[in-house]
């Protein structure tokens, strides 16, 4: 063996030796080409960027190209002066489409066209000169779910771009009353965001914000058919428009014309507009905000809570927009300027587009640049030569709209770099498989023949945008660090190929964080305080912002913190209150700040009954009930506590209250199983969870694989996922975190023992049914995914979804909602659909899941049970569980989307109309697994059967028959112990 491995290493070192032979010549000239030619200095400048192009795999096939290579084949197109109205009402076809004419619409004269949020719309139009048009929508968004419009635009019967699918026009959001409340504690209540619809003209433009200019579409001479197809929300059109959007002209053209036309700088005047005062937003997230870190804020408080600044991190994705009214006493030239703070994107900075009555004053404000900061500062638009704006007497709409700026074309430089590095890992690991064997030459090189020219390719891509972001920004960073060293692992890729294999789990970890990177690099918040509008002669007011100011704020916060109770929320009852309602979340403080809003507006107005409402962990709960300090009502507990105080007589029957029936009918059965026992009902739903199959559309495409509907589809699918090395992602069987937490039955087990006809408990839920036979076939069917199929028990399922190396798992919906936000480039490649079922014997599919979720609890020591009851209907009410959804996803956008188990709420929420029908069909299916006294055991013993089956080779029906023994042993304890509590 040592023979071996001398001889070994003596051919390595002749290898190597021949290797650098081969380079030397090569770098001398030897091997002509572009490669030569670069490694002798030869190639473009850093700060060119190579043209976007995707590897096969890269993106879905489809016959639309990305939006720069549509607009490069017509580079030479003309741009003719003409403009084209097409009347809405002058439609051709509505397909599966909601539409009515309306007359006269909100002022708007003429006929207009209502269309719902779904089906397609199809109007003709007849153009004279061919070219490149932009294109325009008037509309009015009439009353939805809340959430942004979205339509996709068809040109002659297909998509003339992939971003074309993706088009966004947005509400129009205010405060819903015009003056800041206070609650009785003296803090200042944030303002309730309601809809302020209008009529608004907008061009398509791309609602990713990579494309920063209005997107314009080739029309030859003749006539054709323009299709807008609804995906979300409904609107009210009145007229579409082909015409040319005017370019804004730089800043010393339009002073030179502001000469030419003998407009002078006023003097004398100082306009100041409280930023938190904007009139029009176009999301219900940019909300006004409490600033307590700074005394450079106005109004400042170091104790109490002032609204005083709006934006922040909610004002950060590329379209949102704020609008402020300003009133100029005179006509002249002013300069405008921002108290501001941009300390959340280092390395880079955060760029608007101004507008001042909705026309960009000079092309320099299309990208205002608020670099970054640690604290608040004075931005002047101009910085040390400030701009000179126009303004005429009156009124003006000054707005400010998130933008990429300059780093849009790097970012969608990174995307294309992503998708091929992507699609490339996907490639070898056909070959290599997740866990290749160092000591084997996989030959990836031969075998993938282009995937050293698309390292080198990305290499050189990622290379120049680190250089173009330096430029921009002034500085190094760590916006490229993570750039640079992609790059340079390519590099190492490029020059030791055999390396590949072994380099695979960490060029994964990089292309996870350069998506990471390009989700975060798309956010740029902003915070603003105060916006000035003033002569040339007037210094901008810079008070609060020194550092004797900053020192006294400190010392003030300091000495206040003693006095504020921070776990209460919102208006505190008094004790000469005759009746009040003491609750507690345990969630988090954004939550309990909307939820106390929403009390204090509508509960205790309609009902008088006040509630106090407090955050804390929830973990206490026991203890305080115990003690007697515990809550009336507790929210968003978990699925096993309410039968776990109910049979310790801690919970309240909410049978008891004569319209039980009728609140209950808000949800489905399966969410109120768990909160039965006995003959009673302890808990209303809140939340209610399921399973949904997610899939990469373009990685089954790629597989010629579809989506599966039964349970034998899976495994034919798993044979031709396992040959290429990729895995299916079933629920994660893992322990749970602590001793005292309830680890319920694994929801695949579940999904197979329901579908199969099986239950969980019998005899009256006093015995575990787990030992029948379909219990066990259930359980042997489980276990054989991990045995057979070798798939993974616990997993990122997000990351590997991302980067294709998972493309198809089993997972929560609300996995829908991370998805959306935290894997922007893959928009569009991926749906959900229900769960495989298992045939019936009459060939139909049952499609059974179980059922998660959360619910409300009243304790039985709650002092005035009727009002208690009367917040536990109001909160679990259509209205307000509506609201506060909306709410939720307006403080955090699509992310929080709020899983509410009231089944007409959970309609009023803004999800995409195809991808809610997936998910209302998979709510057919739900079943809720009923808790018993001792139930806690089926989920733990449970997962002990799976692994000494799994781990410890034992064979499934005896590792299931000895876990059954001890659930059974435990509910029988628990019955015997708690039996006589409840007749």
């Amino acid at each position: 063996m040592t023979a071996i491995r001398k001889l070994s290493k003596g051919w390595g070192w002749l290898l190597a030796t021949a290797a650098v032979i081969v380079l030397v010549v090569w770098l001398a000239g030897g091997f002509a080409g572009g490669d030569g030619s670069a490694r002798s200095g030869k190639t473009a400048t850093a700060t060119r960027l190579p043209d976007i192009k995707l590897v096969a795999g890269g993106k879905e096939s489809s016959s639309s190209a990305a939006y720069d290579d549509y607009l490069a084949g017509y580079k030479n197109a003309a741009r003719p002066d003409a403009e084209i109205v097409i009347p809405a009402a002058d439609y051709a076809r509505a397909g599966n489409a909601e539409v009515r004419k309306l007359r006269d619409y909100e002022g708007q004269e003429g006929l207009s066209v209502y269309t719902g949020e779904k089906g397609e719309v199809e109007w003709k139009v007849r153009v004279e000169e061919a070219g490149l048009y932009n294109l325009s929508l008037l509309y009015y968004p009439v009353e939805g779910k809340s959430s942004s419009i979205e339509r996709s635009l068809k040109i002659d019967g297909r998509l003339p771009f992939e971003e074309a699918g993706y088009l966004q026009f947005d509400r129009i959001w205010d405060n819903a009353k015009p003056e800041i409340e206070r609650d009785n504690q003296g803090n200042e209540l944030r303002p309730k965001q309601v809809e302020r619809p209008a009529w608004r003209e907008t061009v398509f433009k791309d609602s990713d914000g990579y494309v920063t200019e209005p997107f314009r579409f080739y029309f030859d001479k003749g006539e054709h058919t323009l299709t807008l197809t609804a995906s979300r929300e409904p609107m009210v059109i009145h007229r579409l428009k082909l015409f040319q959007q005017p370019e804004a002209l730089p800043y010393e053209q339009v002073k030179a014309r502001y000469e030419a036309e003998g407009v002078r700088e006023t003097a004398g005047h100082m306009i100041v507009v409280q930023a938190e005062q904007a009139v029009a937003k176009s999301s219900p997230t940019l909300y006004p905000l409490s600033e307590r870190s700074s005394p450079g804020v106005s109004p400042y408080s170091a104790s109490k809570v002032r609204i005083n600044t709006i934006g922040g991190y909610n004002w950060r994705l590329p379209g949102q927009w704020l609008e402020w009214e300003v009133e100029v006493p005179e006509t002249g030239l002013y300069h405008i300027g921002f108290r501001s703070k941009q300390n959340f994107v280092r390395g880079i900075y955060a760029t608007r587009r101004l507008t001042i009555d909705g026309q960009v004053p000079f092309a320099e404000m299309n990208r205002a640049a608020f670099r970054y900061d640690s604290g608040y500062r004075v931005d002047v638009m101009g910085g040390d030569d400030p701009y000179l704006f126009k303004l005429d007497k009156g009124k003006h709409v000054l707005r400010l709209e998130a933008s990429l700026g300059e780093f849009a074309p790097l970012l969608r430089q990174v995307e294309a770099s992503l998708l091929n590095l992507n699609a490339m890992y996907r490639k070898v690991l056909m070959i290599t498989g997740t866990k290749p064997d160092e000591f084997r030459d996989y030959r990836v090189e031969q075998r993938i023949p282009e995937q050293l020219e698309v390292f080198r390719t990305e290499s050189e891509r990622l290379r120049a945008v680190s250089a173009r972001l330096v430029e921009l920004s002034g500085q190094s960073g760590d916006q490229e660090a993570l750039l640079k060293t992609m790059a340079l692992q390519l590099e190492e890729m490029v020059e030791e190929p055999e390396t590949i294999p072994r380099r695979l789990e960490t060029y994964k970890t990089n292309t996870g964080g350069l998506g990471t990177w390009l989700q975060q690099a798309r956010e740029q918040p902003l915070m603003i305080d105060e916006i000035y509008v003033a002569s040339p002669d007037k210094k901008l007011p810079n008070g609060g912002l020194g550092a004797g100011d900053k020192i006294v704020h400190e010392l003030s916060t300091f000495a206040s913190s003693f006095f504020i109770d921070y776990n209460r929320i919102g208006n505190v009852a008094d004790e000469k209150d005759q009746r009040t309602v003491t609750v507690w979340i345990g969630s988090g403080r954004d939550q309990a700040n909307a939820i106390k809003a929403m009390i204090d507006e509508t509960f205790t107005p309609q009902t008088g009954v006040n509630v106090n409402l407090k955050l804390v962990n929830m973990g206490t709960i026991l203890p305080a009930t115990l003690a007697g300090q515990g809550p009336d009502v507790a929210m968003q507990i978990g699925n096993d506590l309410p039968v776990n105080f109910a049979m310790r007589s801690a919970a309240a029957d909410l049978t008891q209250f004569s319209d039980y029936e009728g609140v209950a009918a808000r949800f489905r059965e399966s969410a109120i199983v768990p909160y039965k026992y006995r003959d009673g009902v302890f808990a209303l739903p809140e939340t209610q969870t399921l399973n949904m199959l997610f899939y990469r559309k373009d990685v089954l495409a790629e597989l010629g694989l579809k989506v599966p509907e039964t349970w034998d589809d899976v495994a034919a699918l798993l044979a031709v996922l396992n040959k290429n090395h990729m895995g299916f992602g079933l629920p994660v069987v893992t322990q749970a975190p602590n001793q005292w937490t309830t680890l319920p039955p694994n929801s695949m087990y579940a999904t197979l023992l329901m579908q199969n006809g099986g239950q969980f408990y019998r005899k009256a839920d006093t015995e575990s049914d787990l030992d029948s036979k379909t219990g066990i076939e259930s359980f042997k069917q489980w276990t054989e995914y991990y045995t057979d199929y070798k798939l993974e028990r616990e997993y990122d399922f997000a990351n590997r979804f991302r980067t294709g190396q998972m493309p198809i798992g089993i997972a929560d919906y609300t996995t829908y909602n991370q998805l959306a936000v935290f894997a922007p480039e893959i928009r569009g490649l991926w749906g959900f659909a229900p769960v495989p079922g298992t045939k019936r014997e009459d060939g139909s599919l049952d499609r059974t899941v179980p059922a998660g979720g959360s619910g409300v609890l009243m304790l039985e020591s709650a002092a005035d049970k009727e009002a208690a009851w009367a917040f536990m209907k109001w909160w679990t009410s259509d209205e307000t569980q509506t609201s506060y959804g909306r709410e939720m996803e307006g403080l955090m956008g699509a992310a929080a989307r709020y899983p509410t188990a009231n089944i007409k709420a959970l309609e009023q929420l803004p999800w995409p109309v195809e991808d809610f029908e997936s998910l209302e069909e998979q709510f057919r299916w739900v079943e809720g697994i009923p808790e018993v006294p001792g139930g806690y055991a089926t989920g733990r013993h449970l997962f002990n059967a799976f692994y000494r089956s799994v781990i410890g080779g034992i064979e499934p029906r005896e590792a299931i028959m000895d876990s059954v023994q001890y659930i059974h042993d435990e509910i029988r304890n628990k019955q015997k112990e708690f039996g006589g509590l409840r007749e």
